[in-house]
């Protein structure tokens, strides 16, 4: 039994679904399933009842629930603790990321973070590609970054997951029959909301229609995702945004307004530089190698 898995179970709990849950604690649902799974297996029976649209506690897991509770408040007490005795709980955190990832990811994450640590601000430096974030870390311009894993990175990295990438489109667009199979190759007739060319989100979009045999006929170029995707509903033309940009109220517009090709993903990393900041008595910050 870990804490994660408590973490889990609470949090479905909470949710009412793992759907929401999975949405929440920024993991997939089948991964989320098979925690909750383990921990019902090492429990020694179910602590969940599935229903169609939520979740049930079963007596068991009415048990298990204040237990649950009451380990992770202990654990976030000792690591309150353990940061004090630190003295890393306060200062300032620089984080290079892009601008769609600051859109869709960080959000709920620095939200949790400032429940950890409510008196370190967090600065964050957002650019357009990848190759800028690449040379601001190594300028020393931020601490921690967040964003597409860099090939040849000589700080330490640590794999964060995959970010899935999402069609948009009107309700009207005349989309395949069945967009949960749609084929890029299906959308080469269609105009599209491309970015302007500093952006990585151009990459992936000509990426994708180029491997699927076709040039993206641009209607209009924007800078930013959620444009895209405000561009796209207002009929404008398809986007391809991350689909952690696309808020929850737009998926439920139409059957075809959301169409996630599985296939169109980006991992994403969170790295350091060899020189980390450290913040100063008077909460400025120095470099410290390291």
């Amino acid at each position: 039994m870990s804490l994660r898995q408590l973490e889990y179970f609470v949090t479905v709990v909470d949710e009412g679904s793992f759907t929401a849950a999975a949405q929440l604690l920024h993991v997939s649902q089948p991964g989320l399933s098979h925690q909750i799974q383990a921990l019902e297996r090492e429990l020694g029976g179910p602590l969940l009842e599935r229903l169609p649209r939520r979740v049930r506690l079963t007596p068991a897991g009415r048990t298990v629930l204040p237990h649950a509770r009451a380990s992770l408040a202990h654990a976030e007490r000792a690591s309150s603790a353990g940061r004090r005795a630190s003295g890393i709980a306060t200062g300032e955190l620089h984080v290079g990321t892009l601008f769609s990832i600051s859109t869709g990811i960080l959000p709920p994450a620095l939200r949790a973070w400032r429940m950890h640590y409510p008196e370190l601000r967090v600065h964050l430096v957002e650019f357009r590609h990848s190759d800028d974030l690449i040379a601001a870390m190594e300028a020393g311009n931020a601490d921690l970054a967040v964003g597409p894993t860099p090939p040849g990175w000589d700080g330490p990295v640590r794999e964060i997951g995959t970010e899935e990438f999402a069609i948009v489109a009107a309700p009207d667009a005349e989309l395949p029959a069945d967009s949960h199979r749609i084929r890029m190759a299906d959308l080469a007739d269609h105009e599209w909301i491309h970015f302007i060319p500093q952006s990585g989100l151009s990459e992936i979009l000509n990426r994708a229609c180029g491997a699927a045999g076709f040039e993206p006929r641009v209607a209009v170029r924007t800078e930013q995702s959620p444009s895209a995707i405000n561009l796209a509903l207002a009929g404008l033309g398809l986007a391809l945004v991350p689909g952690n940009n696309v808020p929850r109220q737009f998926e439920a517009i139409a059957d075809r307004t959301l169409v996630t090709p599985p296939h169109i993903v980006r991992r994403l990393g969170l790295g350091t530089t060899t020189a980390s900041r450290q913040p100063d008595a008077d909460g400025g910050s120095r470099r410290r190698r390291g």
